[in-house]
């Protein structure tokens, strides 16, 4: 037999190189896989993997540097996220890919966004806004204007949490100018989205145009928008997303005073609940459908829905819901008349008042958690 005569150097660097890059690929495509079927941890240990192997081909290393931000965003591990969403930013500049930088910038800023860092956030969504227009990607355009959307609506909803609770409508001027700027990106999203004929992501305009103008207290307004999202919602058999809907569209209908159509929302929103199985949310209807026949004077439904709200507190062991549901029953009691269960309901209450003041103090090793 006749041998093989040796690989001279560059040959075998260049063997060597597509070892490198099948390897590389190869890891990459497993991480990709994983990811798509939800197992982010695999996934991210795969492209780990990848980037380890290491490839010459820079728009392969962009691609899994920008999969394991994402991979790790989905992990809650904001910190590695940003660094790696950085890294494909550079690399992006660096190989002049223009798109590539608009989406490293855009994931960038849904990052920054979480982690309370509202004004980096838009700097880093709006040179995706801008550089999506300039390369005349649509997708990405409509991309940028949600997620700006996005910032104004999250800044809007932090700065109301630090304050005394506010009735939707009545808020200091600094948020109703995120809020209103949050709807201003939405609606062009909308547009846009419309004009690409993207219905799932013209859902998810419409529920956070309901969302935006119901915190701004324009409750007709978001009625209008929540409507469209539960049609479109529907349309997809979404029932999550429809869940949604119908318990917007009560609250919406509450502060209109329009209390018997806001319980027929509310029953459907109970209806779905305990189709998907979310007991949580069965137990926060439940609760709004007790407030709802309170107002509507209709004391014996009431204490129906009070009741049922008190049974899956005591199921999911919350305490403080627990604690509401007998403070609401006492109440809807003593409006029946019947003052032997509305004392009994009294004393439960105070009772869990106590207990949950205990636990504040760090007198009882008990924890109380509110699932409602």
């Amino acid at each position: 037999m006749d041998g093989q005569e040796p690989l001279g150097g560059a040959a075998a660097g260049r063997l060597q190189s597509r070892r490198m890059e099948a390897s590389c690929l190869e890891l990459a495509l497993e991480g990709e896989r994983a990811c798509k079927a939800g197992d982010f941890p695999s996934g991210a240990a795969f492209f780990e993997h990848a980037v380890k192997v290491g490839t010459e081909d820079l728009k392969t290393l962009s691609a899994i540097y920008s999969q394991l931000g994402n991979a790790y965003f989905y992990l809650k591990d904001y910190a590695k996220a940003l660094e790696y969403h950085k890294h494909d930013l550079t690399l992006a500049r660096t190989i002049g890919d223009r798109i590539g930088e608009g989406k490293a910038s855009g994931n960038l800023g849904n990052t920054l966004k979480i982690l309370g860092q509202f004004d980096e956030a838009l700097v880093c969504c709006q040179r995706h806004l801008d550089i999506s227009q300039e390369q005349g990607d649509k997708v990405g355009e409509a991309r940028a204007l949600y997620n700006i959307g996005n910032v104004y609506h999250a800044k809007g909803k932090e700065a109301l949490w630090t304050l005394p609770q506010e009735e939707p409508g009545q808020l200091p001027q600094e948020i109703q100018e995120a809020l209103q700027k949050a709807s201003e990106f939405y609606k062009r999203n909308l547009s846009l989205v419309k004009e690409l004929a993207d219905r799932a992501a013209q859902g998810r305009a419409y529920g956070n145009l309901g969302n935006a103008h119901y915190l701004l207290g324009n409750f007709s307004k978001a009625i209008i928008f929540h409507k469209q999202r539960l049609n479109i919602a529907k349309e997809f058999g979404d029932r999550a997303a429809e869940r949604r809907a119908y318990s917007n569209l009560a609250n919406a209908h509450i502060f209109l005073g329009s209390f018997d159509i806001a319980a027929e929302y509310y029953k459907k929103t109970l209806h779905l609940s305990r189709q998907l199985k979310d007991q949580t949310v069965e137990a926060q209807t439940c609760y709004s459908l007790g407030n709802t026949y309170t107002l509507l004077e209709d004391y014996e439904k009431a204490v129906e829905y009070h009741l049922k709200h008190l049974a899956i507190a005591q199921e999911l062991g919350d305490r403080v819901g627990e604690g509401r549901a007998c403070w609401s029953l006492e109440n809807a009691y003593v409006s029946l008349g019947k003052y032997e269960q509305a004392l009994h309901f009294a004393e439960k209450h105070l009772e869990l008042s106590q207990e949950e003041a205990w636990v504040k103090t760090g007198k009882s090793s008990g924890r109380s958690s509110s699932h409602i």
